[in-house]
């Protein structure tokens, strides 16, 4: 009678910590290493904002080495102002990042994020370029290789501003938006941004298979869409952002300095 017992408490157990050996990686997953949920808590703090994440700090950084670089790339082009176009940009160029620099430097200060003071040796490197260049040669260095540094940081403004789960950072990432779609839409009124360039460069390296509808036959009209609208009235009053066709408005109020950053 004992061995039974004996033997049935053994056969117990080991249930018992088969069923334990399977459940723990479920029950635990999120917090294994190698995985996105572990990844974001390892580079997570908490502030009375909210979480602050490795991929919060890392937009506050671009946003500050971006006004480093495009500042002075703004007032070069007003000095040597080679078309009325190009100095327009210039001057988009350093009232945003004037405007955006004093932003960041308020919400790096109240989140404890250390910022850079000089550009990255590969902005530096840009801003040599448009440096050693005249003529026709400098309104295409500045005009690409701002338009495509905006092209690039735009998507990732857009996946922090939505992602984040800090007021701060949140807010920071709506300003930068509207600034950096501001400084594309003036580099492009210049018309000489090459399309062709930015998208073989965006696709470099892509393997992935064309997606979205058939491209279109020529000489077949393609049936027209309904309108998508709500049904009956509604009464709506909201009215889309106010600027002519062409132009990203960009006025807000001054930041908030409580902190005395800006001296």
């Amino acid at each position: 009678m004992r061995v039974r017992i004996n033997g049935t408490a053994f056969l117990i157990a080991a249930l018992v910590a088969t069923v334990g050996a399977l459940a723990f990686p479920v029950w635990s997953y999120a917090d294994r290493s190698g995985t996105g949920q572990a990844n974001l808590a390892a580079g997570t703090v908490n502030t009375q904002w909210g979480p602050l994440t490795a991929s919060d700090r890392d937009l506050i950084v671009r946003v500050r080495l971006a006004g480093l670089w495009e500042l002075p790339a703004g007032q070069q082009a007003m000095e040597r102002a080679p078309s009325q176009a190009i100095k327009e940009a210039g001057d988009h160029l350093i009232v945003g990042h004037t405007d955006l620099d004093k932003r960041v430097r308020i919400v790096a200060a109240q989140l404890g994020v250390e910022l850079p003071n000089q550009p990255n040796e590969q902005q530096q490197g840009w801003l040599r370029e448009m440096s050693a260049a005249s003529g026709a040669e400098y309104e295409y260095k500045f005009v690409n290789l701002l338009r495509s540094a905006h092209g690039k940081i735009f998507p990732a403004i857009g996946a922090v501003r939505n992602s984040t789960r800090n007021t701060l950072v949140r807010q920071l990432a709506s300003d930068a938006n509207q600034t950096v779609l501001d400084h594309i839409t003036i580099l492009e009124k210049t018309g000489r941004v090459d399309f062709d360039a930015i998208a073989n460069d965006s696709v470099a390296g892509s393997t992935a298979s064309p997606t979205g509808p058939s491209a279109p036959v020529p000489g077949q009209v393609a049936p027209s869409a309904p309108a998508a609208e709500a049904s009956g009235d509604l009464g709506a009053t909201s009215r889309p952002s106010p600027g002519a066709p062409g132009t990203v408005n960009t006025d807000r109020p001054d930041p908030q300095d409580s902190a005395g950053v800006l001296g």
